[in-house]
């Protein structure tokens, strides 16, 4: 008997499943293009897509402080998580490699756009761009790369040689 209303059950769930997959999940619905926008934000490495706004290591110091420090550490020592600044020279040589902003990333314009979309790791996407120009221009600042006065906007960003500019191997998969 009790195989009987195991097997019973068994064919009404697989009715009502089949009857729910033929009109569909009724999941989804297809994507707006302002909300295609909102996420369309990538920045390339000569800044095409950089938005307005300005900031200053001063500035991003301040953000820091507020909202990035819990993770990265005092003048960004990576303590407890990643670390940002310092690690130049550390990838050729015998010693450990330190992967930061400044020994590591080939583009200012990443950083930028890293920061942007992910951070803080909390609630990402919540800087506004000055924020993130900001930001941007003080681990730029930490790492030695700009000076305390420089401004970083669409136009400076591009232009910051990162010391690791040339470290890459340029992939072209051909034709």
């Amino acid at each position: 008997m009790r195989n009987r209303r195991v097997a019973a059950a068994s064919a009404s769930l697989v009715l009502l499943s089949s009857a729910a997959l033929a009109e569909g999940p009724g999941l989804g619905r297809a994507a707006a293009p302002d909300e295609i926008a909102s996420w369309d934000i990538s920045i390339a490495p000569d800044g095409a897509g950089l938005p307005p706004g300005r900031g200053t290591p001063k500035q991003g110091k301040a953000v820091y402080t507020e909202k990035c420090v819990a993770c990265h550490g005092e003048n960004g020592a990576g303590k407890p998580n990643d670390q940002l600044a310092g690690g130049r020279g550390s990838l050729s040589g015998e010693q450990a490699p330190v992967k930061t902003v400044g020994s590591f990333w080939p583009y200012a314009t990443t950083l930028f756009d890293y920061i942007r979309r992910a951070m803080p790791l909390t609630a990402p996407k919540s800087l506004g761009d000055d924020e993130v120009y900001a930001v941007s221009a003080y681990i730029l600042r930490l790492n030695g790369i700009i000076g305390e006065a420089d401004v970083m906007d669409a136009q400076a960003l591009p232009q910051v040689q990162m010391p690791n500019r040339d470290g890459f191997i340029v992939f072209s998969r051909g034709k």
